[in-house]
């Protein structure tokens, strides 16, 4: 089976991107991240796809640009790529079907909470204040398929359990999800990109 193409999608740092690409060249990853595309100029996963030799592909939204028009022309940017898997990894814009429809059952998000839980942004935030108020002991993260326009709630490929010391403090908090995150991405690609037993 040829390795897999693998188009990530970012908004900021790319800490997860940096995890996926150093998986994909030791091998734990059938796959090759072979474009990233961003929506912000300085989102610091296009420096790191440049130091990776990566291309990368900036698709800014035009001030007098609708939704629908705008995934349409992300789309186009994307599929320049050939993808196998769209990763939206720290993505951070809802996606309409006019993007979503141009990659059935290819689109893997990345989630800080537990399925059903905390949806939407500042999932960590807001964990974290639950956890402060003792309405809650555990969180985590998730990876799950992007099938419709609904927020993080598509089938799930995988979760992690994430403790919360509510003694501690929200920055080792974030660290420890962070860390969860970058593990369980890079596991959910490896069975994603690995070819059934029997092909």
């Amino acid at each position: 089976m040829d390795r897999q193409r693998i188009v990530v999608m970012v908004s900021g740092s790319g800490s997860n991107l940096h995890a996926v690409i150093d998986a994909c060249r030791v091998g734990a990853i059938g796959g090759d991240v072979v474009g990233v595309v961003a929506d912000r100029i300085d989102a610091y996963g296009l420096v790191r796809a440049d130091e990776a030799g990566i291309d990368t592909e900036l698709v800014t939204k035009h001030a007098d640009e609708d939704r629908r028009s705008y995934d349409a022309r992300l789309a186009g940017a994307v599929a320049s790529f050939e993808p196998d898997w769209v990763v939206l990894a720290g993505w951070m814009r809802l996606l309409t079907l006019d993007f979503l429809g141009h990659f059935p059952d290819r689109v893997v998000n990345l989630h800080p909470a537990l399925p059903g839980e905390l949806p939407g942004t500042q999932a960590i935030e807001r964990a974290w204040a639950e956890a402060q108020a003792g309405e809650r002991a555990e969180s985590g993260v998730m990876v799950h398929l992007v099938p419709d326009e609904g927020v993080d709630d598509g089938p799930v490929l995988g979760h992690r359990v994430v403790p919360i010391d509510a003694s501690g403090t929200l920055e080792t908090f974030a660290n420890a999800i962070h860390d969860a995150e970058h593990g369980l991405l890079v596991e959910v690609l490896a069975q994603l990109c690995t070819p059934p037993a029997d092909s």
